[in-house]
């Protein structure tokens, strides 16, 4: 099953960043994905600083990687057939990132059930034991997350998963 699964998720790879346009903006990149794991990079770019005095990555660039690295653990965790949309997001914010430095996100599935997923992340600059962010999340599959992921499957001429169903 798990064999299964982590093929699924090699074959939704390619949508789960490229498929949304705000992550294609902010140039987030797709490290990992695994059951109930999810790995991606947000790149240092000038025009995400959010401050030019002190060169620090923009907070809500660091929001955004959190809210999407979760939610694709919680993609892997319901068995990565349903989208799902973000019920709750909780940011603590540890400390600025380093400037110059990319920030990555590891996401994990603590657990899922039915249409829920429940998810706990954190964010560093190349410490994974100095955080410059954690997040815990829930999400639900939804009819509006539903369409918007057959949507993006059309657009990268993607089989649609209900054809296939």
């Amino acid at each position: 099953m798990a064999d299964d699964l982590q093929t699924l998720l090699d074959t939704l790879a390619p949508l789960l960043v490229d498929g949304s346009p705000h992550a294609v903006a902010l140039g987030f990149k797709l490290e990992r994905i695994e059951p109930d794991v999810a790995e991606m990079r947000a790149p240092y770019r000038d025009d995400l600083i959010g401050d030019p005095d002190t060169r620090v990555l923009h907070g809500g660039v660091v929001t955004a990687l959190l809210d999407h690295v979760c939610g694709l653990a919680a993609i892997s965790g319901l068995g990565g057939k349903h989208a799902t949309a973000t019920l709750d997001l909780r940011l603590d914010y540890m400390r600025p990132a380093e400037p110059g430095r990319d920030v990555v996100a590891i996401a994990r599935c603590v657990r899922a059930s039915g249409l829920f997923a429940f998810v706990s992340a954190i964010a560093h600059d190349g410490d994974e034991t100095d955080p410059v962010a954690t997040a815990a999340a829930a999400f639900m599959v939804t009819r509006v997350s539903q369409e918007a992921a057959e949507k993006a499957r059309r657009a990268f001429g993607q089989i649609s998963k209900v054809e296939e169903e």
